[in-house]
């Protein structure tokens, strides 16, 4: 027998239920759609947990573009492996973007769009036949560009949305590299030696490859400090290389002096993993701002950030 006598809760003390301070209401629930539009759906998610979230969101991009402070966007290569450049232009054109970032990956499968309509090649029959990676023109060109950027003393970015340019690829509309340039939108380019496959051609050189992302992330840096009081960064897709090159600007920013508070960060991947939470969401907004993490799958989420974002734009 237990020492321990079944507890009596006979003494418990209740309270009337309506007295009650309640975290969700029924004026929060989602309700089906009452018309034909996809506006009319955007009203049916809860404002409750991730649909506040979302919405705040939204609303931190469409207030600072009205307030015309940055709205950076960081995108690792899955984003645009699945197909959400079309989303991510048009938000370019809205004025929703300052600037795109982006790791080797996102660049790379963007060339390969622009140049084919087609990109990710299947990793696994390729490395056993030993020509994973080795497609000649996207190392051709990424390398290329590479070359360019350190003659020129451009960064990454600007170098090979100029080289496609001047290819003049047939799917030049699914580019978000070149509608970008077409919107007068900076992109950078962030690379980790040994990480992209175009560092395994002929062509690649450390010295180029390393030059042309430094430029580009003393420009991300820029941009990075132009955040302050209003602007918004997102982080879509990157677990690890992007959020550690967000935190490091968000350092130097401060180590030279400058105020870089009250603004909003995004951080949109399938698991929120330490990195992002911690480089993205919580330390660069402990002094003032806000850190949003939204969870699920990109060809998902984006859709719907990318359409709430329009609505705002438009009200």
């Amino acid at each position: 027998m237990s020492k321990f006598p079944p507890f009596d809760f006979s003494q418990a003390k209740t309270y009337p239920l309506q007295t009650r301070k309640s975290k969700v209401t029924v004026a929060d629930f989602a309700s089906p759609p009452e018309g034909d539009r996809f506006s009319d759906f955007m009203g049916t998610i809860p404002r409750i947990l991730a649909g506040i979230e979302l919405r705040k969101a939204a609303v931190s991009i469409a207030r600072a573009v009205r307030k015309d402070k940055p709205v950076i966007w960081g995108l690792g290569g899955h984003v645009i492996k699945v197909g959400l450049a079309p989303l991510l232009i048009d938000l370019v054109a809205r004025g929703a973007a300052s600037l795109i970032a982006m790791n080797g990956s996102a660049m790379i499968h963007d060339l390969e769009i622009a140049l084919t309509g087609a990109t990710s090649e299947d990793v696994s029959e390729q490395l056993e036949q030993g020509n994973f990676g080795m497609a000649e023109e996207t190392g051709l060109y990424c390398n290329q560009a590479a070359d360019n950027a350190r003659r020129q003393g451009i960064g990454l970015g600007d170098a090979l949305v100029h080289l496609l340019a001047e290819l003049d690829p047939p799917f030049a509309t699914h580019s978000l590299l070149l509608q970008s340039l077409k919107c007068e939108v900076p992109v950078t380019g962030h690379l980790a030696i040994g990480t992209d496959i175009t560092h395994i051609h002929p062509s690649a050189e450390g010295e180029a490859l390393g030059k042309a992302t430094f430029v580009d992330f003393q420009i991300f840096t820029s941009a990075v400090k132009a955040l302050h009081e209003g602007g918004v960064y997102v982080n879509v897709g990157s677990a690890v290389l992007l959020p550690e090159i967000f935190l490091k600007a968000v350092s130097i920013v401060r180590n030279c002096g400058n105020p870089l508070r009250d603004f909003t960060t995004v951080n949109m991947d399938f698991i929120q993993q330490y990195r992002p939470v911690q480089n993205v969401v919580r330390r660069p907004v402990m002094q003032g701002g806000t850190g949003i993490a939204l969870t699920g799958h990109h060809e998902l989420m984006l859709p719907l950030l990318a359409a709430m974002v329009r609505e705002e734009l438009d009200r």
